[in-house]
């Protein structure tokens, strides 16, 4: 069986951004795009309510193009251990309160022991400055903190 990946939001937002002069976002839209036409069939994919969620904000058909990207891409539960884990990061301060959705991510794919996953997310998710925090709270709450990392990397 596949290696499992889980699709963090920012994923699919690149996938359906449109064009931009902004040469980073560019980049990434372009190592987004080459991940998902040629490495994706190598994993197997899973997403979690979350991110239905945050792709479904903002401009409607923005929202409509993201979705259809995560069509069909198999959901995690999103269980009271998970919530557990992810409300954790907040009070142990690994992560800030308005990084709740963040946090989910991490503990989902933590909880559900997904080997990796798959971000643009620098500010909150790969952040190598919060690693270390977040691998030792997984520790405590008997899981393991997935690799985390970018299409570029995977």
């Amino acid at each position: 069986m596949a290696e499992l990946v889980y699709i963090e939001t920012t994923i699919v937002s690149y996938l359906a951004a449109r064009e931009t002069r902004d040469i980073i976002s560019l980049a990434r839209k372009q190592m987004t795009i080459d991940w998902w036409e040629g490495r994706r069939k190598n994993f197997s994919l899973c997403i979690s309510s979350v991110v239905l969620d945050e792709a479904g904000r903002g401009d409607t058909h923005a929202a409509r193009r993201r979705l259809r990207y995560l069509a069909r891409i198999p959901l995690l539960d999103l269980n009271r251990k998970s919530v557990h884990l992810a409300e954790d990061f907040i009070v142990q301060g690994a992560l800030p309160d308005i990084a709740g959705d963040d946090a989910a991510h991490i503990a989902l794919c933590a909880v559900h022991e997904i080997p990796f996953l798959l971000t643009w997310n620098f500010r909150h998710i790969a952040n190598a400055s919060k690693r270390e925090q977040l691998a030792s709270i997984c520790v405590r709450h008997g899981c393991k903190l997935p690799t985390i990392c970018t299409p570029e990397e995977l």
